[in-house]
């Protein structure tokens, strides 16, 4: 189960059906998104793709005849409607068309209706209608599925078309469980088993012994996560410097060079962040301090060009000693900046705090140490961060004073009312799910007890906390997790339930890179399971407490036109 394989193969088919010669991609934003992040425009060229152009943009009017238009498009109704303009005038010779999920009826008959110089030569479905951000890695890039515990309806067929073109690029036809206190899973999982019975012969894969699994929940089972500081490359860099698209954008430094304003950070076409994803600050330091040294080695190597076989061997290492400075003049820009970050914000003394508050430690000392903080001038945001982890704990009439007096802490220091009122906002965001009155699963200092991990043997004390979700899919694999708690959409035999083996997981309201660091050590450490996770968005801290306040109590737009299929 490879997501990123799985949409190269779809590309490269795209390329191959139409045969050789010059084409053009015409794609939509999203599909731009989902080409980019797996594949460079270097080798999309070596596929003879030569021009791309975007379908709700003004591009050329110029006709380019001896071109073929290959087409990659989400089927909304309306890209359906800009494809029928573009073939009622067509600028190409022949257009290949190509949807990223599956299109209606209805919608192709108009497709051919429009054709009327006869220029489609062919019309498929093509299941590539997500972001593969890593091979066990996918996301919609949704900032918020719906308000007050209900789904935006847009948002609910987005996801469930989402994750119907994930099971059928992986060839799967999974047996579904969902969190059962969250009513958003059990529509998701009940508007999935819906698509299964009406497009039967698109699921009818040879069936394995052991039948693939999914399993939906709902970010609001654990907002403890995406508010922690983490300390691997991947999520830093999320959490401190923003990764969109696989771009960090840098321009708001002051002189930095042009060059390194936007700064691409793709495991797949980067093999030194391939490689270290997943180490902790401490040691991309002193991977970067080898890599600095083993660079200036090779240049004054270089600097001495006596001989026919001096000139000879640089320009031979040359394009690989170029692709090294890049290389290395990127990662080192955002070492400094997390760096810088990292000092500014004060992030040790903070993510210690962060990790004693989460884990249950030192309890008595906790407000205290806050309030010791604020005193010192943390940024705001890391002070209502640290208030809100606080409030998720705070179970005792103890706790429930000194969050209050933390609280006019706050408002002593003139943070703006916005940080304040998602102190309150984030409770209301957990809470309404854990206690939900058609499915109780057991009180909340029960399920807040699945928070945190036996401490035992843990060393570093920033890194304690395990997220939940770890928990769960290893409970999942050891066939542990209990059906009361995260039921199947339908009844199976008992035999069925207990055998694992590929597993999908899918969180309404977004994942974080911590977890799916998790997710890959799971795959690790059981090579006979294949995990893959995904989520509405890939959050940091900021992109997570913008959901809360959308989720709490944003207003939901629907735009004229916009209804997906």
């Amino acid at each position: 189960m490879d997501l990123i394989q799985a949409i190269k193969m779809y590309i490269n088919k795209m390329t191959e059906d139409c045969g050789p010669g010059m084409k053009v991609l015409l794609m939509d934003k999203t599909t731009t998104s989902i080409v980019s992040a797996v594949y460079s425009q270097s080798e999309i060229l070596q596929r003879e793709v030569y021009l791309f152009e975007q379908l709700d943009l003004n591009n050329s009017a110029d006709n380019m005849y001896h071109m073929k238009c290959i087409t990659f498009l989400r089927p909304t109704k309306e890209n359906v409607s800009l494809l029928c303009k573009e073939l009622r005038n067509p600028r190409y010779g022949y257009y290949y068309i190509h949807f990223s999920n599956i299109i209606s009826k209805s919608d192709i008959k108009t497709i051919a209706e429009s054709d009327i110089q006869e220029v489609v030569r062919e019309v498929q479905e093509f299941y590539a209608d997500f972001l593969a951000v890593s091979p066990h890695l996918y996301t919609f890039n949704i900032s918020s599925c719906g308000q007050c515990l209900s789904w935006d309806p847009l948002q609910l067929t987005r996801c469930a078309q989402g994750i119907i073109s994930v099971l059928l690029s992986l060839k799967k036809c999974p047996l579904i469980r969902f969190q059962a206190s969250s009513k958003m899973c059990k529509q998701l999982s009940e508007k999935i088993k819906e698509v299964f019975y009406k497009e039967e012969n698109l699921f009818n894969f040879k069936q394995t012994d052991i039948q693939p699994q999914m399993l939906i929940l709902d970010r609001r089972e654990d907002p403890v996560t995406p508010l922690l500081m983490p300390w691997t490359y991947q999520a830093m860099v999320h959490e401190l410097l923003t990764i969109n698209n696989n771009q960090v954008d840098l321009s708001h430094v002051e002189d930095i060079k042009p060059d390194l304003q936007k700064l691409l950070l793709c495991a797949e076409q980067d093999d030194l962040y391939k490689q270290n994803l997943y180490k902790n600050f401490g040691e991309i330091g002193e991977i970067m301090k080898s890599l600095i040294d083993e660079f200036k080695l090779k240049a004054k190597s270089h600097q001495k060009l006596d001989t026919i076989s001096d000139m000879k061997a640089f320009v031979e290492n040359y394009p690989q000693f170029k692709k090294m400075s890049g290389t290395v003049s990127k990662h080192v820009i955002i070492m400094e900046q997390l760096s810088n970050y990292v000092s500014k914000k004060n992030l040790l003394e903070v993510s210690e705090l962060q990790q004693q508050i989460a884990c249950n430690i030192q309890t008595s000392q906790q407000a205290q140490k806050i309030r010791e903080l604020i005193e010192k001038g943390i940024p705001e945001d890391e002070a209502s961060k640290l208030i809100m982890l606080y409030a998720l704990k705070s179970n005792s009439k103890d706790s429930k004073r000194e969050l209050s007096n933390l609280i006019q802490l706050l408002k002593s220091k003139k943070v703006p009312d916005h940080w304040l009122e998602l102190v309150t906002d984030i409770l209301k965001y957990q809470s309404k799910t854990l206690i939900d009155k058609e499915n109780t699963l057991e009180s909340a200092k029960q399920i807040t007890k699945r928070f945190y991990k036996d401490l035992k043997g843990v060393d570093n004390i920033f890194t304690q906390y395990v997220p939940l979700l770890k928990d769960i899919v290893e409970d999942w694999i050891k066939s542990k997790l209990k059906e009361e708690h995260y039921p199947f959409i339908s009844d199976i035999n008992q035999m069925t339930k207990y055998k694992v083996q590929d597993l999908i997981v899918f969180v309404i309201g977004g994942v974080t890179y911590e977890e799916s660091m998790a997710i890959h050590q799971l795959n690790m450490a059981n090579p006979h399971v294949r995990v893959i996770l995904g989520g509405s968005k890939i959050h940091n801290s900021q992109s997570f407490l913008n959901d809360i306040k959308m989720s709490t109590f944003g207003v939901i737009k629907t735009k004229p036109g916009s209804r997906q299929l």
